[in-house]
């Protein structure tokens, strides 16, 4: 019953958070055409912490709201925010607006986020650490089966996105005189992104540098066919997050481990490596 209840949900809950933070990471690289660029570059998990936060600190006055859904609707409200100011100055999406806007609204979420982190107690305080670093202790199947339809339907325009993104990497004139609209693979890649990420980080909180440490290692394994490295990164970003969580509960055995300490350890000198490579 343990197994069915606590293991078999925690690694169903690492395999999606995983497969889906690689597959969002690749489409907003794509969409960014940076390969740097992570699913927690335009503010989508700063707003999926606040409001995962506010459900923790304001949780006794707001009985009906989880900290999943309250992380979701966060994270919702930030892609609102971000789509619409960089609409503001452009009539289409602008990838540099889209950028800055991102990057602002990250620091202006932070800053809440510390506000209501200094209006919490002690014991919210530490169950809000835990979540942000990373927290795949799921029990049952409440979380998954929430996340899962936004992100089914996220992975649906993936798929329809792959061969866009291979022409956008041209160039947006290129891909403009092969048939490709432009605005509308912008604004489909920004949205199915954002939402498959407030869901993952809904699920398992901000688990960071699955987006990018496994994009890279598929194209050095496939190339950049956005066909094939789509569902590779799915996969293998499944696989790693598994690797990651169960690390994570063995190394310092009995006490377990934020995952995102894990993927921190292991991304950050992997992120050095690649601007290093980039120059």
């Amino acid at each position: 019953q343990i197994f069915f209840i606590a293991r078999l949900p925690r690694a169903l809950a690492a395999a999606l958070v995983g497969g889906t933070l690689a597959a969002a990471g690749v489409i907003f690289q794509g969409l960014l055409r940076n390969p740097l660029a992570t699913p927690y570059t335009l503010g989508v998990s700063t707003g999926a912490a606040l409001g995962a936060m506010l459900a923790i600190t304001f949780g006794a006055a707001l009985p009906f709201v989880g900290i999943t859904s309250a992380s979701l609707a966060g994270s919702m409200i930030a892609v609102l925010i971000v789509y619409f100011l960089a609409r503001a100055r452009h009539a289409g999406l602008s990838t540099t607006v889209l950028l800055l806007a991102g990057v602002t609204l990250n620091a202006f979420f932070s800053a809440l986020i510390l506000f209501v982190e200094y209006l919490s107690d002690f014991a919210q305080t530490f169950r809000a650490m835990r979540w942000l670093m990373g927290n795949l202790d799921v029990v049952g199947y409440a979380p998954l089966l929430g996340a899962l339809p936004f992100i089914a339907l996220s992975f649906i325009v993936f798929a329809w996105l792959a061969r866009p993104l291979n022409l956008l990497s041209l160039g947006a004139d290129a891909a403009g005189t092969r048939g490709v609209n432009v605005r509308s693979v912008h604004r489909w890649a920004f949205f199915s992104a954002s939402i498959a990420t407030g869901a993952a980080v809904a699920v398992g909180g901000p688990i960071g540098f699955v987006g990018i440490i496994v994009p890279h290692l598929v194209r050095l394994m496939v190339g950049s066919d956005h066909r094939l490295v789509l569902p590779a990164s799915a996969f293998l970003g499944a696989g790693f997050l598994v690797a990651c969580d169960t690390l994570a509960r063995i190394v310092l055995a009995p006490l377990e481990l934020p995952v995102g300490v894990i993927t921190a350890i292991i991304g950050g000198p992997f992120f050095l490596w690649m601007l290093i490579r980039k120059r």
